[in-house]
């Protein structure tokens, strides 16, 4: 098992990279921040001519049929360029539908995605945000031939701009099985939705959802009623592992930039980089950025191959919550009360690691996941199991 970069990848991230460089400066994430649209249309056009948000889809469908590792390289150096576009909502909804659509769903979404005409999103989390099945809790009743819901989403990422979202809603009571939860797509312009935006840390775009009656097609269900707890644990756990390649990247940056600056910043006659207490800081931030990508890359690297990789994860994601929040901690500490002021850059990607950290389940979460796998099996993973909690 080699989880590092091939060759082929690389030309793909760098070529990522020399892009973003050119074409998403700090000054557009601060520009993104005060409009409403809650992204870059010109960004997001331009990295549509690349092929970027089809290069995991089929190629039946638009798509470059290449590995997730590729897609999550080019999420990765979004996140470092802290790229206001919706691309990890979009790529986390229309993997789901390129994994478990019907064929007429595939052919009238992902064509759509490949070319950047369509964005996308998911809503799954309610009042009990955890990411297990018994606490969806959203209302979906069949009604002839549609499904009728009712409820309450929470911390929907992009619904403005979205066309379209994957959701999870509760058709039959909980069961031990996991039944009961049924995935569809629905418009975001149906009538019976309405929105509140929600402030965030990162001063992205996050909303929450009132349903009142939103009729949506049964045409639209993923797979079948009742049935739709796997697809939304798989779209979960892949959007998982890729918002750990977006954390990753950040953190990456933000301590670049406090390395370079410990090495230019004079005290006591001499570069700060030069005490001890700022050398541990930077080599503890160094090697949290490559143990959690190593880890994030070893999730992809499993979810591609069709191994278990649901403890591989959450690992992931609990070790990236961690590490990469202390390390623009850390980067912050280095550049003292600089670091904070509005005018200084560094806290644009402090915001952002610091806000997609809560995001896609917590460290409690995921480190309960990993230890009830333990305790079940020691030694062992499986694929799918939804564990929980041990009390």
């Amino acid at each position: 098992m080699n989880v590092l970069p091939a060759e082929e990848e690389l030309m793909v991230k760098n070529a990522a990279r020399e892009f973003l460089d050119a074409e998403c400066p700090p000054s557009l994430a601060r520009a993104v921040e005060q409009d409403e649209r809650g992204y870059s249309l010109e960004l997001w056009e331009k990295m549509a001519s690349l092929g970027w948000f089809g290069i995991s889809l089929p190629e039946a469908y638009g798509g470059g049929g290449l590995p997730v590792t590729y897609l999550g390289l080019i999420i990765e150096e979004c996140g470092r360029a802290i790229a206001p576009v919706p691309i990890h909502s979009t790529a986390t909804a229309s993997l789901a539908v390129a994994r478990f659509g019907s064929s007429e769903q595939q052919a009238d979404i992902l064509p759509r995605v490949a070319r950047g005409e369509l964005i996308m999103t998911w809503a799954v989390q309610e009042q009990d945000p955890r990411l297990r099945a018994d606490a969806i809790r959203c209302r979906g009743e069949v009604d002839g031939d549609h499904l009728v819901i009712t409820g309450i989403k929470h911390f929907v990422d992009n619904f403005s701009a979205a066309e379209l979202m994957v959701m999870a809603v509760r058709t039959a009571a909980p069961g031990a099985d996991n039944a009961g939860v049924t995935l569809a797509i629905v418009p975001t312009n149906a009538a019976g939705i309405s929105e509140t935006r929600l402030t965030t840390l990162a001063k992205d775009s996050q909303s929450k959802l009132e349903l009142d009656g939103v009729r949506v097609p049964l045409g639209n269900v993923i797979g079948e009623v009742n049935q739709g707890w796997p697809a939304t644990q798989s779209m979960l756990d892949t959007g998982t592992a890729l918002l750990c390649a977006q954390i990753v990247g950040a953190a990456r940056k933000d301590a670049e930039m406090a390395i370079e600056y410990a090495k230019n910043r004079v005290a006591f006659g001499r570069p700060i980089a030069g005490f001890q207490s700022i050398q541990h800081l930077c080599a503890d931030m160094v090697v949290w950025c490559d143990g959690a990508q190593l880890l994030t890359y070893e999730a992809l690297w499993k979810i591609d191959e069709g191994l278990p990789y649901a403890v591989e994860v959450s690992q992931a994601k609990a070790f990236t919550n961690d590490k990469c929040q202390a390390t623009v901690r850390s980067s912050q500490q280095i550049h003292g009360g600089i670091g904070f002021m509005m005018e200084f850059d560094l806290h644009l990607w402090y915001r952002r690691v610091t806000a997609w950290t809560m995001r896609m389940g917590t460290s409690f979460e995921h480190r309960a996941r990993v230890a009830g796998a333990l305790l079940d099996q020691p030694g062992k993973v499986r694929l799918g199991m939804n564990l929980e909690p041990v009390s």
